[in-house]
């Protein structure tokens, strides 16, 4: 578990998509330069990229490497790395971890497209897309993590594909995370609120006994 409070901005070392002979197709080895996270990972342990939940399975003493499934790559913008990028690290949360964020599990459900970035004086508002899978997931003052930051959603406008919602990025955030400096256009990782997850399949499973 996560908190999206985002400990330091990494750099992409490699990405090796597994060979279709070797029967893991799709599967990748990525490994990402980040001394902060680096400093004390260990086999198994798990940190997030940009959002994403990895296991690491080997380490030097400022990089980390973890393997990436399949479905990882499908879902989230991990496949799309190449050396140099960088990307948002965050170790995973101790028992005496402050919760500085919300909820995050680094369990990306999908992704979205940054279409508008309006600067205000002591911070920038970014408008995200995203598809009608996600949409409903979506409320004002709710919570979000993109690329992994815990953000807090200003407003929603439903749109005819889903939704565009808007979130604040202050200079703190600016500085100390790949937000602010994704352009238009960018692809980003999302993650909803968990809770709004087991609220819709609660629903979802009363409806059925009722019925």
């Amino acid at each position: 578990m996560f908190t999206g409070i985002v400990e330091e901005r990494g750099r992409v070392v490699d990405l090796r998509v597994s060979d279709e002979d070797a029967g893991t197709a799709g599967a990748a080895r990525l490994t990402v330069r980040g001394p902060t996270v680096s400093s004390d990972a260990a086999h198994g342990d798990s940190i997030a990229v940009s959002g994403v939940c990895l296991t690491v399975v080997d380490r030097s003493a400022d990089t980390f490497t973890v393997d990436v499934m399949a479905e990882t790559l499908r879902r989230s913008t991990i496949g799309r790395l190449r050396a140099g990028d960088e990307v948002n690290l965050e170790r995973s949360v101790t028992a005496s971890t402050r919760l500085g964020g919300h909820i995050v599990q680094g369990h990306v459900d999908g992704t979205g497209t940054l279409t508008v970035r309006t600067p205000h004086p002591g911070y920038d508002e970014i408008r995200i897309a995203v598809g009608s899978e996600l949409a409903r997931y979506l409320a004002p003052k709710g919570a979000i993590a993109v690329d992994g930051v815990s953000l807090t959603v200003i407003d929603v406008t439903d749109t005819q594909d889903g939704a565009e919602f808007g979130i604040g990025i202050i200079p703190e955030t600016r500085t100390a995370t790949t937000i602010g400096r994704a352009p238009l256009g960018a692809t980003v990782n999302l993650e909803v609120d968990v809770i709004a997850k087991y609220v819709e399949r609660l629903l979802a499973v009363r409806e059925r006994e009722q019925a």
